[in-house]
């Protein structure tokens, strides 16, 4: 079974790629992944650790987030932004609105909690659930983010280089071709809950989010009607098991490797010129492409960089932590 999102020539024309990455709607996906079955030997340490400290709020905000299914739209809004700012975008949800996606998500589920009656004039009851929000993204996310916002990046690096060679043909075609299929000027999904629907964007456009822990095709009723995909093949969510707090981190060993003259240089280049391949690092470095893609593998090794493969070409952008090298250099 399949959403069949159909496309008007407005929509081709609004068709883009989130600009940064969205804290709630990506909360959302990862209380689907704590949740489910899937991936045991890829999560089951994060979901252990993550379960091991839940408050009684966050389980309330876990409760309307199912593995397979709908939720109630107004928790997850597609929006960037701090998780405070959204948070409080939840809390002053209109009343109204707040019936209607608990009414929209009794009507595709088994159940809600008999609690979720009371949501919408309960101003107490909703603040409680937002208390709730904010604890389970402190569990769920809060210690990756800065390497979440990373991975993401990278991505969007991959989308906007597809976009300039292909078009919106080719964004939509390599997006998620395991579950996205266009057939214009239609895109089918297939659906992990089984739906069949047909969604008509109406001009209103269209957003496309790479997630880390979406494995799917997650679609959001809009505006704009958005679909989440996996981040692709070279940021595999399997990356998640190998994750831990920024502040674990060590890099001492790998940055000692950076003290030369032309690796520098590459490392330079690279911040000046995000996204380029490994032929247009050599040429604005002026060395060897064998030399180039050498002194890449060093510096993503030592967590400076990150490449991803597109189609025949491998693109290299900065991490924080290179960022953070070249600024002290500069300060010093």
């Amino acid at each position: 079974m399949v959403y069949r999102i159909h496309f008007t020539v407005q929509d081709l024309a609004r068709t883009r790629v989130a600009e940064g990455p969205m804290p709630l709607h990506e909360l959302e996906l990862a209380a689907r992944a704590l949740q489910s079955r899937s991936r045991p030997a890829r999560l089951d340490a994060w979901r252990h650790h993550a379960r091991a400290q839940l408050s009684a709020q966050a389980r309330m905000a876990l409760a309307l987030m199912p593995a397979v299914g709908h939720s109630p739209g107004f928790l997850s809004p597609a929006q960037a932004g701090s998780v405070e700012e959204l948070v409080e975008h939840v809390r002053s949800t209109p009343r109204e609105r707040v019936r209607t996606h608990l009414r929209e998500a009794a009507e595709r589920r088994s159940s809600l909690p008999a609690w979720t009656h009371r949501l919408a004039d309960d101003t107490a009851l909703l603040a409680e659930l937002c208390t709730g929000l904010r604890h389970l993204y402190a569990c769920l996310l809060a210690p990756y983010w800065g390497q979440f916002t990373e991975h993401l990046a990278s991505d969007r690096t991959v989308r906007l280089q597809q976009l300039l060679t292909g078009g919106v043909e080719q964004l939509l075609t390599r997006a998620n071709p395991q579950w996205m299929r266009w057939k214009p000027p239609v895109l089918e999904i297939r659906m992990a809950s089984g739906a069949d629907r047909d969604l008509y964007l109406e001009g209103e456009g269209f957003l496309l989010i790479p997630s880390m822990f979406c494995t799917r095709a997650v679609v959001t009723d809009g505006p704009p009607v958005s679909v989440s995909y996996p981040i692709g093949p070279d940021q595999p969510p399997s990356q998640l098991t190998a994750l831990a707090p920024e502040a674990g981190r060590t890099r001492t060993s790998g940055v000692s490797m950076l003290l030369g003259r032309t690796r520098t240089a590459v490392l330079t280049t690279i911040a000046e010129h995000q996204g380029c391949s490994t032929k247009e690092l050599a040429a604005h470095a002026g060395i060897a492409p064998a030399s180039a893609s050498e002194h890449a593998t060093i510096l993503r090794e030592a967590g400076l960089i990150r490449s991803l493969r597109h189609r025949n070409s491998v693109l290299h952008s900065l991490t924080s932590l290179g960022l953070m090298l070249l600024n002290s250099a500069e300060q010093n």
